[in-house]
């Protein structure tokens, strides 16, 4: 399993922006693809965003497509999720998963994602 560590997360206005980050601790962070889900109270556990192993395709969730990016720098072992134009409704814990062999239709699946990160709070003002 893959360690993974978020952070960047906060309290922002709607409108705002935040970047979270994602650390692994794995020697072969190129052959994982990556995700970020995220769950508010009361709620699922939803899809937002992921990407594929070795920098590949990304997909995303249809209420964030052209306002959140993701995106990895394997040199840092390190996923991040840009969100600007926040919304009050984006308010939830955000957790990066980790997952190998993955293929594109099992991207939005968190069932397909074998390591979790402890998540980190974000809260959209409005």
């Amino acid at each position: 399993q893959v360690q993974l560590a978020e952070s960047g997360g906060g309290l922002v206005q709607a409108g705002g922006s935040l970047r979270l980050s994602c650390v692994a601790s794995t020697g072969s962070f190129r052959t994982y693809s990556l995700g970020w889900f995220r769950q508010a109270p009361g709620k699922e556990r939803e899809f937002v965003a992921a990407i594929k192993r070795y920098g590949g395709a990304t997909f995303y969730a249809d209420d964030v497509k052209g306002r959140f990016t993701v995106s990895r720098d394997n040199a840092k072992n390190t996923v991040y999720l840009q969100m600007n134009n926040l919304r009050p409704e984006d308010t939830a814990v955000y957790y990066c998963a980790a997952g190998q062999g993955l293929i594109t239709s099992t991207m939005h699946s968190g069932a397909a994602y074998g390591s979790w990160g402890q998540g980190t709070q974000v809260t959209v003002s409005s």
